[in-house]
């Protein structure tokens, strides 16, 4: 079972307590989070690969939320399930309903904007592929 598989299915069993990212590649780790942004619904979610591109990380997920509380939401619930599998964030910004969320997993970045906010910034096409 790959890990897509593995976690849908963790997300349909919410009592069941699931496997461990704690070994995951940063690659995994970015997926992941963008299964978790998919299951509350965030938009455009886009991994980015950013290794030559930054220092700072490996992999950048952005997505979009429908409102701040939806950027809120998205940006909890990627915190929760990661916390579930025994990765916690270094640091994070925004959970105070602001319109960009902003969760610092060392090689992976997440960022959850507003759809205005995420154009404003253009992330995508500053770290994209162009």
């Amino acid at each position: 079972m790959d890990l897509k598989e593995r976690i849908s299915a963790e997300l349909e069993t919410p009592d069941h307590q699931p496997a461990p990212l704690t070994d995951a590649t940063p690659a995994e780790l970015a997926e992941a989070v963008s299964l978790f942004l998919d299951n509350k619904r965030g938009r455009q979610i886009k991994i980015i690969d950013m290794k030559g591109k930054s220092d700072i990380c490996d992999y950048m997920v952005l997505a979009t939320g429908t409102s701040n509380t939806h950027v809120q939401t998205l940006g909890r619930e990627v915190e929760y399930e990661m916390g579930r599998r025994g990765v916690d964030p270094l640091h994070v910004e925004g959970r105070d309903g602001n319109t960009w969320s902003v969760l610092d997993y060392s090689h992976v970045m997440v960022h959850v904007f507003t759809r205005e906010t995420r154009d404003f910034y253009n992330l995508d096409k500053l770290y994209g592929d162009h």
